[in-house]
């Protein structure tokens, strides 16, 4: 069983900072990429930002230079790094991660629960 769990949202100030967290759980897998999308009511669901296996990134234009993800024990625990916070940030945010299971020789997407951001004063 594979499951994501995100940690980290909460209220923050305009230009405030905060970092998401995402683990995952389940054994022998093979992670090919993890990322982060946002979604706000009302509008499309936006990617935000993805880390490959050999550590390539991706960053949405509305992010780059504020935002910076990474990840821990081989992409077993990812993070995004939010900086200069702005209210158009505020959005739900949900982990997703690209993942092969030996085991069934299955490889597909999984996703978190969702963490809120809330970028206010």
């Amino acid at each position: 069983q594979v499951q994501l769990v995100e940690s980290g949202g909460g209220l923050v100030q305009p230009g405030g900072s905060l970092r998401l967290s995402c683990t995952v759980s389940g054994s022998s897998l093979r992670i090919n990429r993890m990322g982060w999308y946002r979604q706000t009511p009302g509008k499309e669901r936006e990617l935000v930002a993805v880390i490959s296996g050999v550590g390539t990134t991706y960053f949405a234009d509305s992010v780059k230079g504020r935002f910076g993800i990474s990840d821990d024990n081989a992409m077993k625990t990812v993070y995004l790094q939010m900086n200069a916070l702005r209210p158009e940030d505020t959005a739900l945010y949900y982990c997703y991660g690209d993942i092969f299971r030996p085991v069934d020789i299955t490889s597909r997407i999984y996703w978190g629960q969702g963490t809120q951001v809330t970028v206010s004063s």
